[in-house]
């Protein structure tokens, strides 16, 4: 079976307000296997950018202006998704503009789902995780897919990162995956605590006689040149018994250096 997964860039949210696609971009499963085919294009909307949208993509105005428009680029376009099933994320959203470009051109092709099958991943998410987050981001990190290049949103490679969380999402080898996990951290945990009994004690250093001594001395000094005077020391004077905190303190400092 020949899947096209399928996304795109936009100046804002609606069609039907003027907005336009500014980006696609597809990529081809043929039989479950990335054939390494793709296509992908840049589009001059002939309008401007919302700020929202462009904070997305990042997409510019001035990027955009010697780019084609869309029914230059839109027999190649049907003809790489042509009889293919689309899988796209939230795929409402990008039919519904689609649709709209096909309509602009006055051309036979109306509706996309008139060359293609479609299927929407998000609503295929939501069956298999209900009451969970399923956006893209949010699905590389529970399948452990890679994407750490996504800083903005861009067509093809949120399709290739889509192409990659739908074959691992259809793969029914998520909860194998999960096992060998669990068992791997399981092993883990066993050398962890195996390791742990038979950990050397840690030496303990305590300061010498000299060390004390400066000790001391520095105490004294900081008695001297502080108005307030040194709180270790004003502490001794209020008891004596509180030495040996002081020299514990010394010990306990001498071991983290």
């Amino acid at each position: 079976m020949r899947q096209v997964v399928l996304d795109t860039e936009t100046t804002g949210l609606d069609p039907s307000q003027g907005h336009r696609i500014i980006e696609i971009g597809c990529v081809e499963i043929d039989n479950r296997k990335l054939t390494g085919k793709h296509f992908h294009c840049y589009l001059n909307p002939d309008r401007e950018i919302d700020a929202g949208a462009m904070e997305v993509h990042g997409l510019t105005s001035h990027f955009l202006a010697d780019k084609p428009r869309f029914h230059q680029i839109e027999s190649e376009f049907l003809e790489f998704i042509d009889g293919a099933e689309l899988v796209i994320h939230n795929a409402p959203f990008d039919i519904g503009f689609l649709d709209h470009e096909l309509r602009a051109t006055k051309t036979d092709a109306l509706q996309i789902a008139s060359f293609c099958r479609i299927l929407d991943s998000l609503l295929l998410a939501r069956e298999k995780h209900p009451g969970q987050r399923n956006s893209l981001d949010a699905l590389c990190k529970r399948y452990g897919v890679d994407n750490t290049q996504r800083q903005l949103h861009g067509a093809l490679l949120d399709a290739e990162i889509l192409a990659d969380v739908y074959l691992v999402m259809t793969s029914g080898q998520s909860s194998l995956l999960l096992a060998e996990d669990e068992s791997e951290g399981s092993t883990r945990r066993a050398k962890t605590k195996k390791s742990h009994t038979e950990r050397r004690k840690i030496s303990v250093v305590k300061a010498g006689s000299d060390e004390l001594k400066a000790h001391r001395q520095r105490l004294n000094d900081l008695a001297q040149s502080s108005e307030q005077g040194c709180l270790w020391l004003d502490l001794e004077g209020e008891n004596s018994g509180l030495a040996a905190i002081g020299t514990n303190h010394l010990e306990q400092h001498t071991q983290k250096l």
